[in-house]
């Protein structure tokens, strides 16, 4: 399913997102199953399915690593919960290195922050390349690439979770 032909926006992972929350709070009052309280077994249980399909087409729209993900799938190549290794071996040691200097700052709550802004920074560019690759021309060759550079964002995200998982811990 199209997530964004659901909430009838354009195909972009550069989306509005007070649009896509205005959407999505329509269509929620369109499928709420409180609304279908009085109707038949079956009215309920659409409302019921209708409605998880909202919140999980929201769920995956409102991030843009699940949105590019979406927008790759929709070009017919799923990513998603792939096991595919990394063959970037350059980007696999810049996290090994990225790791190793986290290890090293994980007590030390400036180092933490920094991490956080660089990485912010980095995620922001590997975005901005995404876009850009979303807007060529589609080709199966343009299509790895696009999955090479969001299988790289995931790691960069999961890198920035571990850093805001330390600077939690630093404040308590």
């Amino acid at each position: 399913m199209n997530y964004f032909q659901l909430f009838n926006l354009p195909v972009s992972l550069n989306l509005d997102k007070a649009q896509l929350s205005r959407a999505y709070q329509a269509l929620q009052q369109l499928t709420h199953p409180d609304k279908f309280a009085s109707g038949s077994d079956q009215e309920k249980r659409i409302a019921l399915q209708k409605n998880a399909q909202i919140n999980d087409a929201y769920t995956t729209l409102k991030h843009p690593l699940s949105r590019a993900q979406h927008m790759l799938a929709l070009r017919g190549m799923e990513i998603n919960g792939e096991q595919q290794t990394m063959q970037d071996t350059a980007f696999l040691m810049q996290q090994m290195e990225l790791r190793e200097a986290l290890e090293d700052a994980r007590d030390n709550e400036d180092a933490l922050l920094k991490f956080s802004d660089e990485l912010s920074l980095e995620i922001k560019q590997k975005i901005g390349q995404l876009e850009a690759l979303f807007d060529a021309p589609e080709t199966s060759k343009q299509n790895e690439e696009i999955a090479h550079e969001i299988r790289k964002l995931t790691f960069i995200y999961k890198f920035q979770s571990q850093v805001e998982h330390h600077l939690e811990l630093l404040e308590e």
